[in-house]
């Protein structure tokens, strides 16, 4: 007789926490994790897909932008702080996020004050005719080295990766660089660098 009752007791004990635990699962099931992870992984590699237009604002904060118009009819500055040894990667981000807002390939140009980037280094094994051809064709992303901007046509976006150079090479090649930019030069290095070198250029 004392086993009846005992019985029930436990079926209903078994029940409670199924019950619960049922209901505890549909709550962690929306699944957010699946969209952070596409958002994050995109910018590295891929500028082509759709989720790569949220992560964008990520990297925004850091950039500090500096309205330097007020003094002349010039283009507006950002200045992006990063390392010599990591200049470019920034530069390349920068570029990313340029074309993700809108803006068309042969819009920009990308100058390095030190090391030639990959690309530009790539190319002008072809020889420097086919690789200046490419400039004035205008449809794509162009780079060079800082040390031949007096070659680079004007363009609406100038990207600077102060990836090296001498301090005397530096504040000679951001001004130069400031005047093939129509709207925009942004320049990524060490912000007293190029501090110094925008002040001592302008």
């Amino acid at each position: 007789m004392p086993l009846i009752p005992e019985e029930p007791q436990i079926h209903e004990s078994a029940q409670g926490p199924r019950a619960t635990a049922a209901a505890g699962r549909p709550v962690p099931t929306p699944r957010p994790v699946p969209g952070p992870r596409s958002a994050a992984s995109p910018r590295p590699g891929s500028p082509g897909p759709g989720p790569a237009r949220p992560a964008p604002p990520a990297p925004r904060p850091p950039v500090r932008a500096e309205n330097r118009s007020g003094q002349q009819s010039g283009p507006q500055i950002q200045l992006i702080p990063a390392p010599a040894d990591g200049a470019v990667d920034a530069a390349e981000e920068a570029v990313d996020l340029l074309l993700d807002s809108g803006r068309a390939p042969g819009d920009v140009l990308v100058l390095t004050t030190g090391e030639q980037h990959p690309w530009a280094a790539h190319e002008l094994s072809f020889g420097e005719t086919a690789y200046w051809a490419q400039q004035d064709a205008g449809e794509d992303v162009f780079f060079a080295d800082a040390a031949a901007v007096s070659r680079a046509a004007t363009r609406p976006v100038v990207v600077v990766a102060v990836n090296g150079g001498s301090a005397e090479d530096v504040a000679l090649r951001l001004p130069e660089a400031m005047k093939r930019a129509s709207a925009l030069l942004i320049v990524c290095g060490d912000p007293e660098r190029v501090s110094a070198a925008l002040g001592a250029g302008v």
